[in-house]
């Protein structure tokens, strides 16, 4: 359950980083990037634990306020779900198609851009 809510709010932040304050960035990177523990974020910022672990929080609650009102991560996975779906298609039913597997291996790269 830990490993997912960290996967999620990993991507969270990779989609909504430009809207947070410093602060918030840097919490949030050192301690779901880097894996820095409250304690060694606090003593980095001179704070106690206690308000790292709400910035944390607060954070979070942000992070999934602006994913419910504009779905960034949502489209972005059901996209990439459609886009495998297509690419196995194409790989079952035209593997020697150069032309139609360039195609979809260009839609799956416009997602990584």
């Amino acid at each position: 359950m830990e490993i997912e809510k960290n996967y999620r709010i990993n991507s969270l932040f990779a989609f909504y980083q430009p809207l947070l304050t410093a602060k918030q960035n840097n919490y949030m990177q050192l301690y779901y990037g880097d894996d820095y523990s409250l304690g060694e974020i606090a003593e980095e910022f001179n704070v106690s634990r206690q308000a790292v672990y709400d910035n944390l929080r607060r954070t979070e609650k942000i992070l999934e306020d602006y994913e419910g009102k504009l779905h960034l991560y949502q489209e972005f996975t059901a996209r990439n779900q459609q886009a495998d779906e297509i690419q196995s298609y194409v790989a079952d039913h035209y593997p020697h198609d150069a032309t139609l597997n360039r195609l979809v291996a260009g839609l799956e790269n416009l997602e990584e851009q």
